[in-house]
């Protein structure tokens, strides 16, 4: 018989939580290691501790939350996420993973059950690469697929560097990264995107994620003046960057079904509305399912680049940033999430995430499983980001019960 978990309880966390970093739209904003991050991950200490959990965190900010197993020889069952957020971002994104996994503890101490494993609360450091790129550092670190001293030493725009932020809101730890064994990991989060609401789907079971690509553009042009520049003279860095965008989003176009790509930053220098731009940097995103697609949209990349940047006579310099390929999550992870939802008896279908999530990492040294739940119009990354609570009961009932079987099946 499934475990009731209390819906209201954890609404009230998701809405109270998000009062740090609140933005006047409803939304989020909590960049990793700043203040609002301290803030709220020592509201989320407090409130492990509350319920016996010990808390420890490592070497580049990743916490953990540990609630007693009978046998202290099994790895920990874990279930996280993240609490950092976009600049303009939502209440839920992350932010689910990681209050579920509270709410899962909770309701087990509630009822008194006692898991063989331990069951741990994970809050990865800087899921977002908002503030630091890239995306899923601290998990990237922990599995092995970054560089702990690269991440440690990477400045965000204002020259800020991440391990020096990271000793200024307390939360540098003594624990090697990925010195942590898991059993298994499961997280919750939101859809993203808009297939589970107009498939009146309450539960996405996720098989895995799609690749993706990220790429630093900077193209080189000479500053001049507005007025006194001929046209044909010029050597304009934003006209040929605006000619990129549109060859960048043709691309993804001519690929055909599930290539995605997205020009997301751009800067342009000196920024003064009369002189022509001699800097442009720019961000470009790639995606898809097969990274042999994913070779094909960076070779055309390329060939995009250097030929915009020939025909305008601009310098260019692009560099591949983050390449984190298409992942298949481990079937018996799977497995029981899938029986879980059948259980619940919600609508369920199974889904591939086009977003990256820290799974993504944690599945190289980990069993690892996903659990999907609407949110409304598809829109994330976005301040109106909205998730009913029905939704999100139903979504943290079944990931307490997948970890429970999880339990029984290998305790």
């Amino acid at each position: 018989m499934t475990t009731q978990i209390n819906s209201a309880r954890l609404w009230n966390d998701i809405h109270e939580s998000g009062k740090i970093g609140a933005t006047e739209k409803g939304g989020l904003c909590r960049l990793a290691l700043s203040d609002e991050d301290r803030r709220v991950r020592e509201w989320f200490v407090e409130a492990c501790r509350a319920e016996g959990c010990e808390v420890r965190f490592d070497e580049v900010g990743n916490l953990f939350a540990r609630r007693p197993g009978r046998r202290s020889d099994l790895h920990p069952i874990a279930i996280g996420s993240h609490l950092d957020s976009q600049p303009t971002g939502g209440k839920f994104d992350g932010i689910l993973g990681v209050l579920a996994g509270l709410e899962a503890v909770r309701t087990l101490n509630e009822h008194g059950i006692e898991t063989e494993h331990p069951i741990e609360i994970i809050d990865w450091t800087n899921e977002e690469g908002a503030r630091f790129a890239p995306a899923m550092q601290g998990s990237g670190v922990f599995a092995g697929a970054l560089e702990k001293e690269t991440v440690l030493s990477c400045r965000d725009r204002e020259g800020l560097v991440f391990g020096e932020e990271l000793d200024r809101i307390g939360f540098r730890g003594e624990e090697i990264c990925g010195d942590h064994p898991l059993d298994s990991y499961f997280e919750l989060h939101i859809e993203q995107g808009p297939i589970l609401e107009n498939d009146k789907k309450v539960i996405g079971v996720v098989v895995g994620v799609q690749g993706m690509r990220w790429y630093d553009l900077t193209l080189e042009g000479s500053a001049s003046h507005a007025g006194t520049t001929p046209m044909k003279l010029r050597r304009d860095a934003s006209v040929a960057a605006a000619e990129i965008i549109t060859a960048v989003n043709r691309l993804a176009e001519e690929i055909g079904e599930g290539a995605l790509a997205t020009t997301g930053v751009i800067d342009a220098y000196p920024n003064s509305r009369n002189v022509v731009p001699s800097r442009v940097f720019m961000t470009v995103d790639l995606r898809h399912t097969e990274v042999e697609v994913l070779d094909r949209m960076e070779e055309r990349l390329k060939e995009i680049v250097s030929t915009m940047g020939s025909q305008h006579q601009v310098s260019e310099k692009l560099d591949r940033l983050w390449d984190s390929p298409p992942v298949k999550f481990d079937a018996e992870c799977v497995g029981v999430v899938r029986e879980s939802a059948k259980q619940s008896g919600h609508p369920l279908r199974e889904i591939t995430s086009g977003a990256g999530h820290d799974a993504v990492y944690v599945s190289r040294v980990a069993p690892t499983a996903m659990i999907f739940i609407p949110c409304k119009d598809g829109i994330s990354h976005n301040e109106i980001e909205s998730a009913s609570r029905e939704h999100v009961g139903a979504g943290t009932s079944v990931l307490l019960e997948a970890i429970r079987l999880r339990d029984r099946r290998w305790g």
